[in-house]
């Protein structure tokens, strides 16, 4: 049983995103110029059914306008899914964890709340356990070449070096993260595949930001990348889940079915 278990967990994942704003999913070009995709529990459950792994929902208007996350849309969302999916956004202290796993999030995702407060990662892997914890991780490549963490839905820029602080996430117990490429989200130029190969983490990392088709999928787990997450090109009806997935099987990539 262990050696099935350790084989399945090496399995790559798909996972369809749902930014979530004022409970509506919406998409943009680097973080700006959203546009409204749809409502967060139909889509989940169409992802569901074309084969998703997980899914991901980003309240990316909570930590900018400092609104609670919308609680009684995650209850309705674990009603009805029956993978496993995790939620973000506002989440500033351990308590507002806590609200998450109530309404039956299987994991929970930090990004602006993880940089000004760094010791709330160690609080929640102590008291959730490193697999309920993916830390989000937004960087963009600079005119200068120089890559920069940001924070507040990619709205601030922080002082913490990028290098240091994807080392310091690990060291401090988060079970993943989930790396975006700022300068290739929704621009359908492909993951950057530097920054995945790059990475020397013992922990998994979810490739975001930039899919246009199967091949982007296929590229970012043969630079290293152990889940990879996508949005518009789902929302948008271009691929399903499905096409990604017999893709990446006709080029040799497992797949769960």
């Amino acid at each position: 049983m262990s050696d099935l278990i350790q084989k399945t967990s090496l399995v790559p994942r798909i996972i369809p995103c749902l930014d979530v704003a004022y409970r509506e999913v919406v998409k943009g070009t680097n973080f700006k110029q959203l546009v409204t995709m749809g409502d967060p529990i139909e889509l989940a459950l169409n992802y569901q059914h074309q084969g998703a792994d997980e899914i991901v929902f980003l309240d990316i208007k909570a930590s900018v306008d400092q609104q609670d996350s919308t609680i009684a849309m995650f209850r309705k969302v674990a009603e009805n899914l029956s993978i496993p999916f995790t939620v973000g956004g506002g989440i500033r202290q351990l308590s507002d964890v806590e609200k998450f796993f109530d309404a039956g999030a299987d994991k929970v995702t930090i990004n602006t709340a993880a940089v000004e407060n760094p010791q709330l990662i160690d609080q929640i892997s102590q008291k959730y356990g490193s697999q309920s914890l993916i830390v989000a991780i937004d960087v963009n490549h600079e005119d200068d070449g120089s890559r920069l963490l940001y924070t507040h839905g990619g709205s601030v820029r922080s002082e913490t070096p990028y290098e240091q602080w994807v080392k310091e996430v690990e060291d401090r117990g988060a079970g993943e993260i989930l790396l975006t490429a700022m300068h290739k989200d929704g621009t359908g130029t492909g993951y950057d595949l530097k920054l995945l190969s790059e990475l020397q983490l013992s922990i998994p990392v979810i490739a975001s930001g930039g899919a246009k088709n199967p091949k982007d999928f296929k590229d970012a787990i043969l630079a290293g990348a152990d889940a990879v997450l996508a949005a518009g090109i789902f929302h948008r009806k271009e691929y399903t889940v499905e096409d990604v997935k017999k893709y990446l099987i006709n080029n040799k990539i497992e797949m769960r079915i």
